[in-house]
């Protein structure tokens, strides 16, 4: 018995130190960063900052793959699915948790089936209006809802997604009746404001950016809880008193669930450098991305509770998939 005692604990000695060695070692191939969208966008970009950062820094190859489709989920799957020895990443943001919240569920489970590793920043959310509406606040756009009754509408990024969410909820603020015409994707509803076909549209702020350097759109608010600042002129929707109102887009860096804690802290580690990184912030600003990093623990906040809002938003507002 004794000796069967002696055995055991040799052996799980044996497999702690070639887990620990192995952690040591990481990497020692390629690694791929999942992003789950099309090329080209805020998520993307950051992957390809980060992959090139640690190719150099690790001696290793790190591809990004875009696996776009069923709003995330195709990649998002793929990256649960997925052995968590650190060699499968996943570059998510937060239209993961608008889906939570529009759907009621997953394919997978967000706080359990991912390993989370760092927050990366935020592209804050604007509701920009074409000149001839005259509405250059949220005072105006009361006041443009109350003289002109029911005729107001807004385009967005489409039904579902956190543009939409965050129209509603400053609908909600104000009491403001306008109608939504959901679009496949932000640019057509950004084409379609700057043209005059409609007077509002809510869409990623960055977008709308070197349209209101211009004067070719007035932005009516921004999102975030402090100024944009690719619109620093552009005052916030807490600063024009809704309070709290502190809703951006995210991005994170994530992981299959039971990864090493080492092999997260590494990782993170190593990123958080990148992203200080002045030529990388600045080429992530330029993007509309805001660098902003946070702990594996902030972000599983995050998580959490956006899951939370986005869902009790939906209900409240009744935001229904199409």
């Amino acid at each position: 018995m004794r000796r069967n005692f002696i055995t055991a604990v040799v052996g799980a000695l044996l497999v702690c130190g070639a887990a620990q060695a192995q952690t040591e070692a990481y990497p020692t191939r390629g690694v791929r960063i999942v992003v789950p969208y099309a090329t080209g966008g805020g998520s993307d970009i950051l992957a390809r900052q980060i992959g090139a950062g640690l190719q150099q820094a690790w001696g290793q190859g790190v591809a990004v793959d875009n696996k776009a489709g069923a709003s995330g989920n195709i990649g998002s799957q793929e990256v649960v699915r997925a052995k968590p020895d650190g060699y499968t990443l996943l570059l998510q943001n937060s239209t993961m948790v608008t889906n939570l919240g529009l759907t009621g569920k997953l394919p997978y489970d967000a706080e359990k089936d991912l390993t989370p590793i760092l927050l990366l920043g935020i592209t804050p959310i604007a509701l920009a209006a074409h000149p001839g509406a005259q509405i250059g606040s949220v005072n105006d756009l009361v006041a443009a809802a109350k003289a002109r009754p029911n005729t107001l509408s807004y385009g967005s990024c489409g039904i579902g997604t956190p543009q939409h969410f965050v129209m509603e909820l400053l609908k909600q603020k104000t009491g403001v009746p306008a109608a939504h015409a959901g679009y496949k994707g932000c640019s057509p509803a950004l084409t379609d404001v700057v043209g005059g076909q409609i007077p509002l549209a809510i869409v990623s702020a960055n977008l709308v950016a070197p349209y209101a350097k211009d004067n070719r759109l007035r932005v009516v608010g921004v999102s975030s809880a402090r100024r944009y600042a690719l619109l620093p002129d552009a005052a916030t929707f807490e600063e024009q008193g809704f309070k709290p109102f502190d809703f951006s887009i995210w991005y994170a860096l994530m992981g299959p669930a039971h990864m090493p804690p080492a092999v997260v802290a590494k990782v993170a580690a190593d990123v958080s450098k990148i992203m200080a990184d002045p030529a990388v912030r600045a080429t992530l600003s330029n993007a509309g991305v805001e660098p902003s990093v946070g702990s594996a623990q902030e972000l599983a906040r995050v998580i959490k509770a956006d899951a939370q809002r986005y869902t009790q938003l939906a209900k409240s507002a009744g935001i229904k998939p199409e």
